[in-house]
Order: C-alpha cells, then sequence, then structure tokens
C-alpha cells in the first residue's frame, strides 16, 4: 500500500487533514467541510491510535453504503477502533461532497476510566462500513448534540473535572448509538429473518457435511465471511433475533449432533469427537458436559 498512514496523535491527524491546531490533544471534532487533505485521497489507508466515529450526510453516502428501502437516509454513522484500517476510495466520497463530522478521541483519553473497561460492549466499532447506523433526523440531531457537548467540553479551560465530563458525554453519546442500532435491527426485522434462514441453512450444511474431522469446527469468522457479514455484526443480528449469538448458535448444532451419535451409534466417545472436529477427546467431554450438565458416557447410558 503505497498511500498508507499511521497516524498516533491528534496533532498528526489535523495537519494530515489539512485542519487547524487541535484544541485537546486526545480529542477533536472535525468538521468535513473543512477538511483539505495535504496528501493524495487517492486510495488512502489511515491506521490510528483514536477511536472514530464519523457521520456522513450526502448522496455519495448513501450510494456507498448501500442503504436498502427500510432504512431511514438522513445520515450515517460509522465507528473505527484503534489500530483498524480507515479507508478512503479513489473517488473521494469520505473526504468531498458529503456533509457531517469526524469525533476521534485517543485510547490514552478512557485508558484509566470504567469507559475502557467497557468499549468491547460497543462492539458497532468491529462493523464493516456497508454495516454503517442509518439515521433519522431526530437521531442524527441528538447524535450531534452529544458531539457538540464533548467539543465544548474539550475546548473549556480545562479543570480537575474536565476529563471526566468529557469521557461522560463520550459514553453517552455511545449509549445513544447502541439504542439506534437496536433500533435499525428492529427496522430490519424481515430481511434479518431472511438472513436467519439462510445461516441456518450454511451452519446445517457445515455439520451434515463429513469435513468436520477434516477442517474443525466452524468458526465465527468463517460464518460471518460466508454470510457477508463482519464478526461482531452478525453475531449482534443474530442475538437480536434469536437470542443467541453466533459461538452460541455453532454450540447448540454440535451438541445436537453430538446427542445424535451418542444415541444412534456406538461408536466410542475418541471417534465421536474426531467427527466432529475435535483434535484432542477431552477438549469435546469438556465442553459436553458444560453445555448438557453431564460427560458423553453418562448421557449414552
Amino acid at each position: 500500500m503505497d498511500n498508507c498512514y499511521k497516524i498516533e496523535s491528534i496533532a498528526q491527524l489535523h495537519e494530515l487533514i489539512g485542519a487547524e491546531k487541535p484544541k485537546h490533544p486526545l480529542i477533536t471534532l472535525v468538521d468535513l467541510t473543512e477538511i483539505n487533505p495535504t496528501v493524495s485521497t487517492n486510495d488512502l489507508h489511515i491506521f490510528t491510535d483514536f477511536y472514530t466515529i464519523s457521520l456522513k450526510e450526502g448522496n455519495t453516502c448513501k450510494n456507498k453504503y448501500g442503504r436498502q428501502y427500510y432504512d431511514f437516509q438522513e445520515g450515517s454513522l460509522t465507528f473505527v477502533a484503534p489500530r483498524q484500517e480507515l479507508y478512503i476510495d479513489e473517488d473521494n466520497s469520505e473526504v468531498k461532497g458529503n456533509t457531517g463530522w469526524i469525533l476521534c478521541f485517543h485510547s490514552d483519553l478512557i485508558d484509566k476510566s470504567v469507559l475502557s473497561k467497557k468499549m468491547n460492549q460497543y462492539t458497532f466499532f468491529s462493523y464493516a462500513s456497508t454495516e454503517a447506523l442509518h439515521l433519522s433526523d431526530q437521531e442524527k440531531a441528538k447524535i450531534t448534540s452529544l458531539a457538540n457537548d464533548v467539543q465544548d467540553e474539550f475546548c473549556r479551560n480545562m479543570d480537575v473535572y474536565s476529563t471526566d465530563l468529557i469521557i461522560s458525554y463520550i459514553e453517552l453519546l455511545l449509549n445513544h448509538c447502541k439504542r439506534f442500532y437496536g433500533r435499525q435491527f428492529i427496522t430490519r426485522a424481515k430481511v434479518n429473518k431472511e438472513v436467519i434462514v439462510k445461516f441456518d441453512a450454511l451452519l446445517k450444511h457445515c455439520f451434515e457435511s463429513d469435513n468436520l474431522e477434516k477442517v474443525g469446527l466452524p468458526t465465527v469468522k468463517f460464518l460471518a465471511q460466508e454470510m457477508g457479514y463482519s464478526p461482531n455484526y452478525l453475531s449482534d443480528l443474530l442475538k437480536k433475533e434469536t437470542g443467541k449469538n453466533t459461538q452460541e448458535h455453532i454450540y447448540m448444532y454440535l451438541m445436537d449432533k453430538a446427542k445424535r451419535l451418542l444415541m444412534e451409534t456406538d461408536k466410542p466417545v475418541q471417534q465421536i469427537a474426531a467427527e466432529l472436529g475435535f483434535e484432542y477427546p477431552q477438549h469435546f467431554s469438556k465442553l459436553f458436559k458444560t453445555k448438557t450438565g453431564m460427560s458423553p458416557m453418562a448421557f449414552r447410558n
């Protein structure tokens, strides 16, 4: 990748996008209309040490994220975690033709806070850009208002309360994003049910094939790739629709097949474990007991 940049500080980011010096060393809110990149944005690959939340509006936004009829059209939120790739394609649609803003905060800002321990709850930071959050006017206004509250606080003269208040506003913003993603899963219920049918068919095919012994159990990553989703998005979608995430579905199918083999055949437990993709029989026995409350032999007997 020729056009690749590793950005470690907010100051570096401002220099790259042609913005004035930042008001705070660990957080910034940038207006997209004021971006004037100092480098070519064709096929630009950026890796940062920040959490990035981007609100984009405009027609290119609609096309880029492939919205469906059931999505709102007023704006899209995308999320990027530290050390993930922020890619800007050659049509410059991330830079030109859209209005909106980008909120970036360095992981050091929240490092010693309670929020740092909760960041893994905000799984949308690992969603693909095609799994963006599409906002209504009311939702967009709420998110933008919270982003402005963050900016108002970090632009003030710093005092002993400043960092705590900045982090509190960020957490409130993220919690609203979590709520709005929940709404999006609901409005996509019809389409999501079709996804569930395809997912069940895929998982059934995996467990009915004779390849488990050779390739091992299907992984969350493999199933997500086959379905065309990011792992976290697929798991969250399944959780909303079925009450079980991807890994729980894998275990459910695994236990069903294991029980059938134990009841309907006289194969040794070691052979059954191997056929189910386990390299070590004791790993199968331990998982079986965890899920059913009894050992494979006790279940068979």
